[in-house]
Formats: C-alpha cells, sequence, structure tokens
C-alpha cells in the first residue's frame, strides 16, 4: 500500500501599494448596503456588505450596519496608504450617513461628496399601490 503524497502549497497575502487618494462607492439600498474602495484607476482595494459583516434580515438596511461596513473597508485602506477619497452614494438607504462618518473617523478624508442616486424622467410605470 503506497502512501498518498500530500501537498500544501502556501499562499502569500501581498500587501497592495495604495496611491494616498481614491474613491470610494456606497450602495444603500432598502436590504443592504455595499461599500467598495478603490483607487484613482478603478481597481478594487477592499469591498464590504451588511450581509458580510454577519448582518441578517432587517438588521442589513440599519445605520449600524453600514458603519461596521465601512469600518472594515476602511481600516484595509488606511493600511494600504489611502488617506484622501472622493465618496459617491448611490440609493435611498438609511446608512448613506454613517457610512460617510466612519470613513471620516477611521482617517480618511472626504474631500468631496457626490450623489450619484438614479432618477427616473417619467420612465417607466410605477408597480400598483400596495394595499395592506
Amino acid at each position: 500500500m503506497a502512501k498518498k503524497s500530500t501537498s500544501k502549497t502556501v499562499t502569500k497575502k501581498r500587501k497592495v501599494v495604495i496611491d494616498p487618494t481614491g474613491k470610494i462607492y456606497i450602495k444603500a439600498t432598502f436590504n443592504n448596503i455595499i461599500i467598495s474602495v478603490t483607487n484613482s484607476n478603478g481597481d478594487v482595494i477592499s469591498w464590504s456588505s451588511a450581509g458580510k459583516m454577519g448582518f441578517r434580515g432587517s438588521k442589513k438596511n440599519t445605520p449600524y450596519a453600514a458603519q461596521v461596513c465601512a469600518g472594515d473597508c476602511a481600516k484595509i485602506a488606511y493600511e494600504g496608504g489611502m488617506r484622501k477619497a472622493d465618496v459617491y452614494v448611490k440609493g435611498p438607504g438609511s446608512g448613506r450617513d454613517a457610512a460617510i462618518r466612519a470613513f471620516h473617523n477611521s482617517g480618511i478624508e472626504v474631500q468631496t461628496i457626490y450623489d450619484v442616486t438614479p432618477v427616473p424622467h417619467n420612465g417607466c410605470r410605477p408597480p400598483k399601490r400596495r394595499r395592506v
């Protein structure tokens, strides 16, 4: 009986060198919040969501969940060297302000805030009114 050879491959986590300016994209929907931190070219450095941080159900769309997500992303970006960022906020969710505040408190200077929420110019017909 021959022994099975087991070989483990060890992957090293390489540290990404980041330029000091970047962009932060916050998508705050009614059900979740998704945050992506990119460098000035648009390459994603770190990302996080309320579901990734362990929030489930209706707790995903709270300002506290947005604050925890933003803190997770900001820690990785700050360690990599990011110090200033432009913030692009999309969606009607409740965690928009809390996420921006968390980035500011982590040491990343927020230069400008853009609201890129898509607004229909009377395009599609809205769904039927909800009856409760």
